[in-house]
């Protein structure tokens, strides 16, 4: 096919992706020089379509970024007033008591929110600076300038299922910038050819992943408790995978149900999805939600790797923001912060450079900040909770992962130094004939729901006619290595039925792809356990719509 021809628009600063890291770096380049010329680029079809997250916020970030953020109306309301820690059972639960967790456990002085909705504020916020917001423009390949990131191509829409343009093909456009920044989120695409191209993750550890289901439930005004906050460990994962869940309380009798599993999980068998639908049917989980209804769902992965994960976070042309860096703390199920901050740190540098005329060379000043601010003040605290789980269990974990935090909060220091992660998640899948396939009860459609029906009500949508966005490297190895070496897991952990082996009328199976389905978690990129699959964008606008996650 014959190069396409595209038309140019010219930025001071691209940023690829409407969260809250991206939002952050464009409004701060706006408030120190408001000449600059910056854009965001949202591939959702609005701001916070695409937006997932638990979220108990903890606004340290906002407050630096938007200091009069509670006057100026922002949608961040309901402040926790109780905090709780539970380890399951199949039919009961113990308390964790608050006393013996660090300062940086507490949730109290935090806020229960809808981050899409924070994200949709946050846009408007940008637009009043000046920011050129365009959503439904999904970012999809790199501009080049020799080995320099130069800008991105955005909003090419209308091939048809074999990549060939359709009769309303539009080819999009090249946005170049003087800087490029990534704010893709977790496992991004931009970002992995970036990461790759420059070898970014050298000498880190390889990056470590959750898989986060969240419902959002109307429930009984009796049951309800606004501002109460809750987590669980143990049942229903047991040591079959780490993980957990979240029970926020906000306002309206509403309440964010979400579970987290860990994606370094061995057994092959095992249904994240499911696992989520049965934790809803214990017995503290199931009174609460009896006379309520689901209102809203979604998937997203989550990085997990923490501070020894994050990989070098400045290119030629530009940085890689929030979770696009994996800046999320695991212990606290926060990283909404570090995004924001991440995003003030590297505008910040970004426009001291253009001022200096150093346009398109590495920003050394926002990697430096990284590695010795705030953020790495929360993370490395908190970097050895996670590999002790992975490598001694939950129990171990809370012990030694809580003495840990506390002579890192108190001394500075850490008796057990820094503890590696080992393999990456896909190649802590094992093989199916070391384990036994798992028995999921039926989901009774009251509590807990099929994969497809709540994929119903994450209001996702992609046109049918374009190509698939989930590429597959080599289409035998789903039938010829997966399911025969693995039992093909790609048809449990996706959680929203994308994949399935379908048989015909000889019996012969066949990998089938609805794409259609794909909530955009990034899931099947990071377990897949050949690594075959590779997740791109599909056309701008399409994917899920998430009301207020």
């Amino acid at each position: 096919m014959a190069a396409i021809e595209r038309e140019s628009m010219e930025y001071d600063v691209v940023i690829v992706g409407g969260g809250p890291a991206g939002l952050s770096a464009a409004i701060r380049l706006k408030q120190i020089d408001p000449d600059l010329n910056v854009v965001v680029l949202e591939k959702g079809s609005e701001v916070g379509a695409h937006i997932l997250s638990g979220a108990v916020l903890d606004p340290i970030g906002l407050d630096k970024l938007i200091p009069d953020w509670r006057e100026k109306g922002a949608p961040i309301k309901t402040e926790v007033k109780k905090d709780n820690f539970f380890i399951l059972g199949p039919a009961g639960h113990m308390r964790i008591p608050n006393w013996p967790m660090p300062p940086l456990m507490s949730n109290h002085g935090k806020y229960i929110v809808s981050m899409a909705n924070v994200c949709r504020w946050m846009a408007e916020q940008a637009e009043e600076l000046g920011v050129e917001i365009f959503p439904g423009m999904s970012a999809s390949e790199i501009v080049w300038d020799g080995d320099r990131v130069a800008g991105v191509v955005a909003g090419e829409m209308g091939l048809e299922s074999d990549g060939t343009p359709g009769p309303h093909y539009e080819p999009g456009m090249e946005l170049r910038g003087k800087y490029v920044m990534l704010a893709e989120g977790v496992r991004g695409s931009l970002s992995k050819v970036v990461m790759q191209k420059f070898d970014l993750s050298k000498g880190h550890c390889p990056q470590k992943f959750g898989l986060g289901m969240k419902e959002i439930w109307e429930i009984d005004p009796a049951k309800h408790r606004e501002g109460t906050v809750a987590h669980t460990m143990g049942w229903p994962l047991g040591k079959n995978a780490g993980g957990g869940s979240f029970i926020y309380h906000l306002e309206n009798n509403q309440v964010f149900i979400g579970f987290v599993v860990h994606l370094n999980y061995e057994n092959p068998y095992l249904f994240p999805y499911m696992e989520f639908q049965r934790f809803k049917h214990h017995p503290m989980v199931q009174n609460l939600l009896e006379g309520g209804k689901r209102v809203a769902y979604g998937a997203r992965a989550i990085s997990e790797g923490g501070w020894q994960s994050i990989p070098k976070v400045t290119f030629p042309g530009g940085v890689l923001l929030g979770c696009s860096a994996g800046l999320v703390n695991v212990p606290r199920i926060k990283g909404n912060h570090n995004a924001m901050l991440s995003g003030i740190a590297a505008a910040e540098a970004a426009a001291a450079a253009i001022k200096a005329g150093r346009e398109g060379d590495e920003l050394v000043e926002y990697e430096k900040d990284l590695r010795s601010g705030p953020i790495a003040d929360d993370l490395k605290k908190v970097r050895n909770v996670k590999p002790m789980w992975s490598h001694w269990g939950m129990i171990a974990s809370l012990v030694f992962g809580g003495l840990d935090m506390w002579t890192n909060n108190l001394f500075g220091f850490s008796f057990f130094g820094t503890i590696k992660h080992g393999k990456n998640d896909a190649a802590h899948t094992g093989e199916a004939k070391n384990f036994k396939p798992i028995d999921y009860p039926k989901p009774d459609g009251k509590i807990s729901f099929d994969r497809l029906t709540n994929v119903a009500f994450s209001f996702t949508n992609h046109e049918e006619s374009q190509p698939c966005h989930l590429k597959l490297k080599d289409p035998s190895i789903p039938i010829a290595v997966n399911l025969a070496k693995y039992a093909e897991p790609a048809q449990r952990y996706c959680p929203a039925g994308v994949y399935e082996v379908l048989t015909d009328e000889a019996g012969n199976p066949r990998f089938q792809i609805n794409f259609q389905n794909c909530v955009h978690c990034k899931t099947c990129d990071i377990k897949d356990p050949s690594q075959n699959i590779t997740w791109t964008t599909p056309q701008g606008g399409d994917g899920p719509n998430y009301p207020n996650m």
